[in-house]
């Protein structure tokens, strides 16, 4: 695959130019700096994606806000993983109608991966006359352009250009944290697993240049972040529609070698293409948190080939024990679909025992939910939703037994803990361990933002409690 979706110097150069004038507007219409709200729904690509339009609007000249009301321009950055995410969408859209009706003046912006689809971008067009801008996935780094024509047409302006997907290098970021540094390595899907709508929101897969990533680490290693997170739809696919051999194992221990002290954790990592190559690096690599997230979605063949996840039980398990036998402090946690359309029960009872064997720290547990686009789609599915409760149920208490069990292990034992701000319970600190354990304690606020040693003294089924030590 050749490298014609990196966007030209051209293209950002013209979008330079657009901010410029964007500020121009902006300095000749308002007295105050206009105020702009984002707000992300979804997962940790989509908040890396915002911190990025959240850096661009900066650069036009807005400056950020909490505040709905007082708030020039409104940007939601959406999902459209599962179908209770776009109802939220719609539902918190249709709210703005009176913020609208009072300051006609407010641009209401939408983008992100529901945008990308044509019959939602239709529907907010015909059914959201209020809504100004919307653009899709591909187009983000054309926010300047599209703000600009906004601004000085007063017409809306639709944008859900459909390709295989680009790679906008140098775009500004507006990073949410002070010590926690979300880094894409790559974008896009070539899985097509037959219920997730990503490929056709994200585009194909495509990495990022190996020396790009390790001089973004850099910078923010040197700014101070303490956690480095590598993101991807499935980081475990970097480089490998490349003629380079700088694949993410290789892309982890080049990491690992940059002076400082901070943590590397990735996310998405897919079983089809998890190597004993991975394993090794996570193991080998003293800055790599021993925490795998990898989905296995079904623990039932059948399901699996229908699901087209490309892997078997059998394979999923013999990661999984060389990942134990390689590391045996790991922390594993996962995905987990019930009800899937043709599941039938006895299937379901194969997740269970997969569950049983693994003995995971903890689930992202989900009830089928159907993407429109997808295969999964129009697939018979005769089991209640009622009956997908239980099942779902019968799995959440099993996972909380197991959960309970493992913490419990936790007392006495001492973690370097990333302390990363106060909790709901007056005077402590909340922050995780390695493996992504949530643990609050007592400590003084200026912890925040730095490594801490904390005993573990009360562990609970999902969150434990300790002491600084």
């Amino acid at each position: 695959m050749d490298k014609n979706y990196f966007i030209s110097q051209d293209e950002l150069l013209k979008q330079k130019e657009y901010t410029r004038l964007v500020k121009t507007v902006l300095l000749s219409r308002f007295c105050d700096t206009p105020k702009a709200f984002v707000h992300t729904y979804g997962c940790q690509g989509n908040v890396s994606d915002g911190e990025k339009l959240k850096g661009m609007l900066e650069e036009m000249g807005y400056e950020l806000t909490d505040d709905l009301n007082s708030a020039s321009l409104i940007l939601y950055n959406t999902c459209a993983i599962r179908e209770h995410a776009e109802d939220r969408v719609f539902g918190n859209v249709g709210a703005l109608k009176q913020l609208k009706k009072a300051n006609p003046e407010l641009i209401i912006g939408l983008c992100g991966c529901m945008t990308q689809q044509e019959h939602i971008a239709e529907k907010f067009y015909k059914s959201y006359p209020f809504v100004n801008l919307l653009f899709g996935t591909h187009a983000s780094h054309r926010l300047p352009e599209f703000l600009y024509r906004c601004l000085c047409t007063g017409k809306r302006v639709f944008d859900n250009t459909v390709c295989d997907g680009n790679i906008a290098e140098s775009l500004p970021v507006h990073r949410d944290s002070t010590f926690r540094a979300w880094i894409p390595i790559m974008y896009g899907c070539n899985n097509f697993c037959s219920y997730c709508i990503v490929p056709y929101v994200r585009g194909r897969e495509r990495s990022r240049k190996f020396e790009d990533i390790i001089s973004e680490v850099r910078d923010v290693v040197s700014q101070g972040y303490k956690e480095i997170t590598l993101l991807g739809q499935n980081v475990n696919s970097y480089n490998k529609n490349e003629a380079s051999e700088l694949r993410f194992p290789a892309l982890l221990r080049a990491i690992n070698e940059i002076e400082g002290d901070f943590i590397i954790r990735f996310m998405t990592s897919h079983p089809r293409d998890c190597t004993y190559e991975l394993i090794d690096a996570m193991a080998e690599c003293d800055k790599v948190a021993k925490h795998l997230h990898l989905p296995f979605q079904s623990g039932n063949d059948r399901v699996l080939k229908e699901m087209n996840r490309h892997y078997d039980r059998a394979k999923y398990l013999q990661l999984i024990d060389y990942a134990y036998e390689r590391m045996p402090e790991l922390s594993v946690t996962s995905d987990v679909i019930v009800g899937f359309p043709g599941e039938t029960y006895d299937e379901f009872k194969d997740t269970l025992s997969l569950i049983e064997y693994v003995k995971y720290t903890s689930l992202f547990t989900f009830i089928f939910s159907p993407r429109k686009g997808t295969k999964a789609f129009d697939m018979e599915d005769s089991v209640s939703r009622e009956e997908k409760g239980r099942w779902f149920k019968e799995l959440t208490d099993l996972q909380e037994k197991i959960a309970a069990a493992r913490t419990a292990d936790m007392k006495g034992k001492v973690y370097r803990v990333l302390v990363e701000g106060k909790s709901k319970t007056d005077g402590m600190l909340s922050g995780r361990t390695q493996g992504n354990v949530i643990i609050e304690f007592l400590g003084d606020e200026g912890l925040i933002g730095e490594f801490a040693h904390v005993k573990v003294t009360n562990p609970r089924t999902w969150v434990v409690y300790g002491e600084t030590v």
